[in-house]
């Protein structure tokens, strides 16, 4: 059956002359990447939209000559004729770092398994291995005599495979760098003619190594002894350029400078299906998701072949393995377990162990192709080996925790694995590279695994302070550490023959000499420490909290409920996490307690929560002393009182930049601290200096039909403030202490959140909710800001809910005179507002004292030629009829209507916009008879991040704004 014509388009202009171009598909087929070396842009295409225009990627200066994408397809790499291999975020393709330059044209490039490690070579004759993740040249491997154009990690991890265009193919042990063999002139020459390169690619398996042959035909190499083991021979009439891989490995597909492509049954050894093309196929990439072949041609047009492998015979996906779309872990367990022939994976993975010398002779298995001279009955499908193979780098030993059991139903239930405990604010240990034992917003503590005795350097981040600590040699390789403005706290694990952990603490500064102290644990391992006011704290392996005093004594011991998994402390308060029990979807149970050493007494202790799939990745405190935690999925929450104790998220990072990942160092009251780490990498590395970023908090609102998320967050977190400034002031009035600064803060607060309401109340009345702008009006704190809302209902032409918040304030004013309690917002829906404690401020009271309550009739809606009796009649008789008690006649000249609403003239001064955490309850302003707010002279608390200044709003601003959205649709 002759197979239906691929048409191609064009991706690249080609100046008429053919070029080498280049093909890749993402992880889950979603995108198609294309280059060509007579185009400097990289197209990336939406496969799911083809008449979409794609995204252009421009950043070299001369033609793109190789691609390359990361397992998890989250970066891309490129390489040019300008000699530069560039890294991209993927798919947005925004420009990362130029990784390495070359003295001659970028040929070819490969990504390893894991994604740490990029292949790059071209006419140099030299091939680098890049460490993704700090962009160092980890080795550089010369043997070839000409251009390399070919280059493939084997899926294993222990290989890589490299052809050059004079036809030399070279195994490479990644362990040690040296070639285990050296096949020469097996494939064809071109000298040094780098427009039709030699390729070569690996079995899905890893078993064998496809080259393009010298008889126009493709050979299988084994990947142990580097011996042909079969051949792929049909109607290429001549030199195949380039091959793909089923995802299954049952299929493979060859171009040929014939401008054809045969489809093969690997097993069978025959071509399945063909396909003629109008120019010369130069890259081609199997689809991982479907049965269809991407192709492009020497003069820059692409296409999808679907169909490829016929419907009557075995899907090409059918056996692959399944692609991991979660993200790539660069430390999981197969990059970190060596194999049993002793080589690595890479020489940039995380290893823990010295390679075993390596047979370069190894005795030579039955092959599929062995077997198909000795019983060719025509089965479909590749057999399994003979022999097994004796390497168990690839095969993973089940850990104890993960063993299934047997249950009395006869079915087999696995056990859930449970975190392990971690230091916060420490990163994970990296051979012969520095890393952080503490990481926080004080300061850091450094050190670096050496052959010998590392130094631990404690570095401040206010340099100005002028204190300086002396660095130490680690004579008993700390893993973990605290820091604290009064000292540190350092902690190794289990080590030598009687298993024994050590503890020291060193104090900055002391009247005494020799206050540094050391404690031993033995056959009892330190988990987690953390530091606070005067008290050292250690949770170990027997589930005990050990807490000694700065001076070493200690104090306490205390046994907790589970495993320890974190531990951080903060002035007289230490918060501990343990292991309560696992979910069956094996989401981990964690609770919280909180210990107040000063008081002896358990502060608080419940559930932690977590985001579901996700594990706790850091605990700490605010600036202002409230608990917080992060999980694996960027999710960050504080503890308030609220509720009688609630964890309120007030970060996502899905939702701010899910690309990459963020490393929180602390927080305050208004944002987030942490270190931006380029993914795959979800830690800072010590060199180059991390830096800080600053992260607005914000609650995970849903999009509401309002359109007015910010202000709605913006009220959130100012209620928040609301609730923690009132928790403050009761806490320091029961002790009889100052809350004067705390009260001036609480007014602020209010009055700001007052400018939010309003705006609000104005987003409502534009888009008529008016019942939302009524609950709205008595949320309101001040009389003067209830006015406002009057006034803007009154230019929006809203004359009933005008009238009903006149009956509001009215009400209000008339519970202020008569109630003698603390003042609360009743209304006539039932709705009431918390009570609020008497404020003792001078302002408060001196605006009370001087102003009596104001009583506005309800907004009239008629034209000024009216007299002012007239009106103040028809005013006085409405509020009668509403049971209202009668008002005397009052002048508003900004609410007169004549024909439009004119701005009103008078001006309302509400201070800026609130800090976060803590704030008091709402109170009635104050000021004197005039129609503005006047904000305080006396002194604030200052803000260690940001100063705050008070700033007077214009409601005739405000107004002008939203009659101009009103008349004529511009803000």
């Amino acid at each position: 059956m002759k197979a239906r014509s691929v048409k191609l388009k064009e991706a690249h202009k080609s100046s008429g002359s053919e070029s080498t171009c280049s093909i890749i598909w993402d992880l889950e087929s979603q995108h198609l990447v294309t280059s060509s070396t007579s185009d400097t842009k990289i197209s990336i295409h939406d496969a799911l939209l083809p008449a979409k225009p794609p995204k252009l990627v421009s950043h070299h200066k001369e033609g793109v000559t190789a691609l390359a994408l990361n397992p998890n397809s989250t970066c891309l790499a490129s390489g040019s004729l300008d000699h530069s291999v560039s890294l991209y975020n993927f798919p947005g393709g925004k420009f990362q770092t130029n990784v390495t330059r070359f003295t001659l044209p970028i040929r070819c490039l490969s990504f390893n398994k894991s994604g740490s490690l990029l292949a790059a070579a071209g006419d140099d004759e030299g091939i680098k291995l890049i460490d993704t993740i700090d962009s160092t040249i980890s080795r550089v491997l010369k043997e070839h005599k000409g251009p390399i154009t070919g280059l493939a990690f084997d899926p294993i991890g222990e290989y890589l495979a490299s052809v050059d265009s004079i036809g030399t193919v070279i195994f490479w042990q990644l362990s040690t760098g040296t070639p285990i063999n050296i096949l020469k002139r097996v494939a064809p020459n071109y000298e040094t003619d780098t427009s039709v390169p030699n390729v070569l690619c690996w079995s899905p398996s890893g078993d064998f190594l496809a080259v393009p042959g010298l008889k126009n035909d493709v050979v299988m190499y084994d990947r142990d002894t580097s011996e042909e083991v079969g051949s792929l021979k049909g109607d290429h009439s001549q030199s195949v350029c380039f091959m793909s891989w089923s995802p299954n490995g049952k299929y493979m597909a060859t171009s040929s400078l014939d401008k054809q492509i045969l489809v093969w049954d690997v097993r069978k050894k025959q071509d399945i299906n063909r396909q003629k093309f109008e120019d010369t196929i130069c890259s081609m990439a199997w689809k991982p998701t479907g049965n269809a072949l991407a192709v492009i041609d020497t003069m820059g047009k692409y296409g999808v072949w679907d169909s490829v492998v016929p419907s009557h015979m075995n899907s090409p996906l059918e056996g692959a393995p399944k692609p991991k779309s979660n993200g790539l872990d660069l430390f999981d367990e197969d990059t970190q377990e060596p194999s049993g022939s002793g080589s690595l994976s890479n020489v940039g993975e995380s290893s823990f162990g010295e390679p075993e010398p390596l047979h370069k002779k190894r005795l030579r298995k039955q092959t599929e192709f062995d077997m198909l001279d000795e019983d060719d009955d025509g089965a479909v499908g590749i057999p399994t080996k003979a022999e097994p193979r004796k390497k168990a780098s690839h095969i993973h030993k089940k850990p104890k925790d993960d063993v299934y059991e047997e249950v009395g139903s006869g079915m087999k239930l696995g056990r859930p694995k449970m975190q392990d405990a971690f230091q916060p604010g420490c990163t994970p240990l990296q051979s012969g590279k520095k890393r952080f034992l503490c990481y926080n917003m004080l300061g850091v503590i450094t050190t670096m695994d050496t052959d010998g005795y590392p130094h631990i350097e404690v570095d401040f981040h206010d340099t100005g302070k002028g204190l300086r600590v002396p660095s130490m040699t680690d004579y008993f390789g700390f893993t973990m550490a605290s820091l604290n403005e009064n000292g540190s706290v350092f902690a190794n694990p289990c080590k030598g023959e009687k298993n024994m952990s050590t503890l020291i603490y060193r104090p900055f500064s002391s009247w005494a000499n020799n206050s540094e102290w050391s404690m031993r644990f033995e056959g009892e391992e330190v988990k987690v420490v953390a530091l606070g006011t005067g008290w050292v704290a250690a949770v170990t392996s027997l589930n005990y909290l050990r807490v000694f005093t700065e001076g070493g004594l200690q104090k306490h011991v205390i046994s907790l409920d589970g495993p320890v998994v974190t531990a951080s402390g903060f002035k007289d308060e230490l918060a501990v996490v343990t292991h309560s029990s696992c979910l069956p979807s094996d989401d981990q149970i964690l609770e919280f307690r909180v210990f107040n050493f000063a008081k002896e007494a358990q502060a608080m202790k419940g559930r932690l929560p977590l985001t579901p799939g996700s594990c706790l990745t850091w605990l700490g405190y605010s600036e202002e002393g409230h608990l917080s935690s992060y999980d694996s999925k960027g999710v960050l929450r504080v503890f308030t009182s609220q509720f009688g104790g609630s964890w309120l998220p007030l970060f996502s990072a899905s939702k701010d930049n899910p690309e990459d990942n963020y490393w929180v160092v602390g927080l305050n009251d208004s944002k987030l601290f942490c270190i931006l780490c380029k993914n795959p990498l979800t830690y800072p590395l010590v060199t180059p200096k991390p830096f800080l970023t600053l992260l607005n908090l914000s609650f995970p609102l849903a999009s509401s039909d309002l359109g007015a998320n910010d202000l709605e967050n913006e009220f959130m977190l100012s209620n928040l403030s609301l609730s923690q400034v009132q928790r403050k002031i009761e806490e320091m009035a029961t002790s009889h202490q100052n809350i004067m600064p705390l009260e001036d803060k609480a007014f602020d607060i209010e009055t700001s959140l007052d400018r939010c309401i309003l705006k609000l109340i104005a987003a409502c009345c534009n888009g008529e909710k008016l019942e939302r702008a009524t609950e709205l009006v008595k949320l309101l704190s001040l009389d003067k800001s209830v006015q406002g809302a009057i006034r803007i209902a009154t230019v929006l032409k809203l004359p009933v809910l005008a009238d009903r918040f006149n009956c509001i304030l009215e009400e209000r004013m008339q519970n202020e005179t008569t109630e003698t309690t603390p003042f609360t917002k009743p209304s006539s829906d039932g709705f009431k507002a918390p009570n609020i404690m008497p404020v003792a401020d001078n302002r408060r009271m001196e605006f009370e004292n001087a102003v009596p309550p104001l009583k506005l009739p309800s907004p009239q809606f008629f034209k000024q030629e009216k007299a002012e009796t007239s009106r103040s009649t028809v005013g006085k008789e409405r509020l009668e009829s509403n049971g209202s008690p009668s008002v005397e006649k009052i002048k508003i000249n900004d609410l007169k209507v004549q024909g439009e609403t004119n701005p009103p003239k008078k001006l309302m001064t509400i201070p800026e916009k609130p800090r976060l955490f803590g704030s008091v309850n709402k109170t009635t302003g104050k000021g004197n008879k005039s129609e503005e707010i006047s904000p305080s002279e006396s002194h604030r608390p200052t803000n260690p991040f940001a100063k705050s200044q008070n700033t007077q709003v214009k409601t005739s601003s405000l107004l002008d704004s939203i009659k101009k959205m009103k008349d004529g649709g511009k803000s």
